[in-house]
């Protein structure tokens, strides 16, 4: 089953790129710039990868981002995560970045974001993996914050697929943040937004009918009403649904109470993501893997997830299709050559 997944073209849509900053990766560039974290080792730093809940997280994520200082940093930091998702068999990354968290410590928009292409035009060239970018705002912060943040994206746009929101979701509502979404699709950059991970169903609600986003990152709490799940299998809204990271952040108790195969067996438009792979204990296919043990998925309902990342995509409709039957035509390799293999061996 592991090579079988690893096999499988797939898309991420779900990784927050300061998320995947390892220990190892967070002590060289610390060292490199004179910071002193508050851990000795890079083994004391893993241990802090407790959490309790989603703030508890974002305490230690926010800190470790102090190291990323200049375009070679973000460079090796995207470089880096490219790597991995590669060899997990991943064709195509949609990556989340918090422009909020590098300007606020005086690193420019700028600097973040030629690092960080650097690395994946090179992947592309080199590997022919795909992407977009989606620059965060920090739904904590004010909403004047965010739209300071958007002038800096908007010159930048023909480079960036879509506006997102993340952060703290616990008190701030979409609609904290209707100006900010109604500017960015007015200048052609449509919305995604974390909704429904800490937050009420509500708040996805909001983030469709107010914000009027594409895609709703993680929504695991769309279960808590039926209405609105029907209308997400109906409309096909994408649910970019991170596995690990929900038990992580005690979102679920234990992976087996995961709703995500109950949401796929419905017809909603679930993927499976990463989050912040560096802090929660597995890459995509570790979350894949992770889903399929803990939830009994069929062959058949991986594959369907990797049809459902690609769609979700925001791919051009042509390559959405090449990638489409790239993985049928994984899908019938594998399965004739599983056929060859002899089962009545003496």
């Amino acid at each position: 089953m592991t090579e079988f997944i690893r096999g499988l073209p797939k898309a991420e849509l779900h990784v927050h790129i300061e998320g995947t900053l390892e220990p190892e990766l967070a002590f060289q560039l610390a060292a490199k710039h004179g910071v002193r974290l508050p851990y000795a080792t890079v083994d004391d730093l893993r241990r802090a990868y407790q959490f309790s809940d989603l703030q508890s997280f974002l305490d230690i994520y926010y800190a470790g981002a102090g190291v990323l200082r200049d375009e070679e940093d973000f460079y090796f930091l995207t470089q880096a995560y490219l790597g991995k998702a590669h060899a997990e068999g991943v064709v195509h990354v949609e990556i989340f970045f918090d422009p909020q968290t590098h300007t606020a410590r005086g690193v420019a928009f700028d600097t973040v974001l030629a690092g960080m292409r650097r690395a994946l035009l090179e992947a592309e060239q080199q590997r022919g993996t795909t992407f977009r970018l989606i620059p965060c705002i920090l739904r904590h912060l004010s909403e004047a914050d965010a739209m300071s943040m958007l002038q800096e994206v908007l010159p930048h746009r023909h480079e960036i697929a879509a506006i997102g929101l993340d952060s703290s979701e616990t008190g701030h509502p979409p609609t904290k943040f209707r100006e900010v979404f109604a500017q960015a699709r007015q200048a052609g950059l449509p919305g995604v937004a974390h909704a429904g991970e800490e937050g009420p169903p509500a708040y996805i609600y909001e983030a469709l009918d107010v914000l009027e986003v594409r895609r709703i990152d993680h929504g695991v709490r769309c279960e808590e009403d039926e209405k609105l799940m029907e209308r997400l299998a109906r409309e096909r809204v994408p649910l970019t649904m991170c596995p690990l990271s929900n038990v992580k952040l005690r979102v679920f108790d234990r992976l087996e109470s995961h709703n995500m195969r109950r949401l796929l067996e419905r017809g909603l438009c679930v993927t499976v993501n990463s989050d912040d792979p560096a802090y929660f204990g597995g890459y995509l296919l570790e979350n894949y893997l992770a889903a399929q043990q803990a939830l009994a998925l069929s062959r058949e309902q991986l594959v369907l997830l990797a049809r459902n990342s690609i769609e979700a995509s925001f791919l051009e409709p042509a390559r959405k299709r090449g990638w489409v039957e790239a993985i049928e035509a994984y899908v019938t390799a594998t399965a004739a050559s599983e056929s060859g293999i002899p089962t009545n061996r003496r």
